[in-house]
């Protein structure tokens, strides 16, 4: 029999849980920028950041094993969806943070400007680099960016021509990468070629840029704590998000409720030099 207090212990101690079939790591807010930090730093090997949400359980079903991998980067696999989080805090009884990239994006950027860190943005359209760049000067004036590269789904799945791409940002001295591709090609695409970028952190954060920008709105606060963030964008584009949200994000919420587990692991702090806090 384990007592209460073991329990609590194990619980603060857990590193990764699996959630819907998914690898989701378990991290609060501050250790999440203390790991980026540490790889802006050098201290520790690259991240490679990517945020779980019903569509992410759905996209990645059957390949669970891209972030497993540990090698040239270190994936994190962060709580995005409130779905996952609630799922989080039943299985382990901590109150885990959100860590959607959307949210995340203007804290990495402002590390960047802290630390001269180099930013670079791959995704979206050409239509979003002047909206980005005017609102990259207006809050972040010191931000050093590198580049705002923005290539044809054709170029990202080709690996010649994504090889070259990740050698230009290499070459234009990219610390910090913030990837918009959609998933799951940003984060096939991080797999594959993250490394040959150079890069110490590489986001995948989607339509994060897109918010910053302006091109995009959030939906109001209350409605995302409430996990009705997707009602607020469905309504917003009916057509394109449809099938996600009323036909895909049902089958992935299934997953949720009955994939979950708590493996046992190396503690967070072989991961991230910190223990979790209950």
């Amino acid at each position: 029999m384990v007592n209460q207090a073991g329990m609590t212990e194990r619980r603060r101690n857990i590193r990764r849980a699996v959630i819907g079939g998914q690898p989701v790591d378990l991290l609060q807010r501050e250790q999440l920028t203390a790991a980026v930090c540490e790889a802006l730093a050098g201290a520790r090997d690259p991240l490679l950041l990517a945020s779980a949400n019903l569509d992410h359980i759905y996209r990645f079903h059957g390949e669970a094993d891209l972030f497993e991998r540990r090698a040239p980067g270190h994936w994190l696999v962060l709580l995005d969806g409130m779905p996952l989080v609630w799922a989080a805090r039943r299985l382990t009884g901590v109150a885990w943070d959100r860590l959607a990239g959307s949210d995340y994006l203007p804290e990495l950027l402002a590390l960047a400007e802290a630390r001269g860190a180099r930013v670079g943005f791959l995704g979206g359209t050409d239509g979003l680099r002047e909206p980005l760049a005017v609102a990259l000067r207006e809050r972040w004036p010191d931000l050093r960016v590198t580049g705002h590269w923005t290539p044809s789904r054709a170029a990202v799945l080709n690996p010649a021509a994504s090889h070259m791409l990740a050698c230009d940002i290499r070459e234009a001295g990219t610390d910090v990468l913030v990837v918009g591709l959609g998933k799951p090609r940003q984060e096939q695409w991080m797999a594959r070629h993250a490394s040959q970028t150079g890069a110490r952190v590489t986001a995948a954060f989607g339509a994060a840029a897109e918010f910053v920008a302006g091109t995009q709105r959030r939906a109001p606060a209350a409605m995302s704590a409430a996990g009705a963030e997707w009602l607020y964008r469905l309504a917003r584009e009916p057509r394109r998000l449809a099938r996600r949200y009323l036909a895909e994000g049902p089958v992935a919420l299934a997953r949720v409720a009955r994939e979950h587990e708590v493996p046992e692991s190396a503690p967070l702090g072989t991961v991230i030099g910190a223990d979790i806090a209950a």
